[in-house]
């Protein structure tokens, strides 16, 4: 009987194979498409994942700006940051957000690292996410192959 048969493969920072992925976030609800980015960006869809190696993809998210809230989100939820200073507690809508530069950018950031594990991984991992307003992006040389975030579940 071959032992190695039983043997659980584990991988590490050499072995794994990260690729360049786009997706279009035209009309995606923004929970739904963040939580599949989540899985892209930690591994999750690989049958190599090993929970604590880097071994998901690079993804490059295009038209942020069109992603959408279901129900009264857009107006109803609230988003609260801290200056560091009294009474500096600043709260924004994703309505407002959206007007400011970069605003659907860090929607969309936010909803992300919320949904990747609170540690030195994670932080790690939020690096390999890049969000652009537009469909211009700045990484052709990666050569990153289009995907349908749609057929993940």
């Amino acid at each position: 009987m071959d032992t190695l048969s039983y043997k659980t493969i584990s991988a590490n920072k050499e072995t794994v194979k990260k690729e360049w992925v786009v997706i279009d976030a035209t009309d995606q609800v923004v929970g739904r498409l963040c939580s599949k980015v989540a899985k892209l960006l930690r591994g999750k869809y690989k049958p190599s994942f090993t929970p604590h190696v880097d071994c998901g993809d690079n993804v490059i998210i295009i038209n942020a700006d069109k992603v959408i809230f279901t129900g009264k989100k857009e107006t109803d939820k609230v988003y609260t940051r801290y200056t560091g200073y009294p009474g500096g507690q600043r709260f924004n809508t994703p309505a407002e957000l959206r007007k400011h530069p970069y605003g659907s950018e860090r929607i969309i950031k936010h909803a992300v690292k919320g949904m990747l594990p609170k540690n030195r991984l994670g932080r790690h991992l939020l690096d390999n996410l890049y969000v652009y307003n537009g469909t211009e992006h700045k990484h052709e040389a990666q050569k990153p192959k289009a995907i349908d975030i749609n057929q993940y579940s």
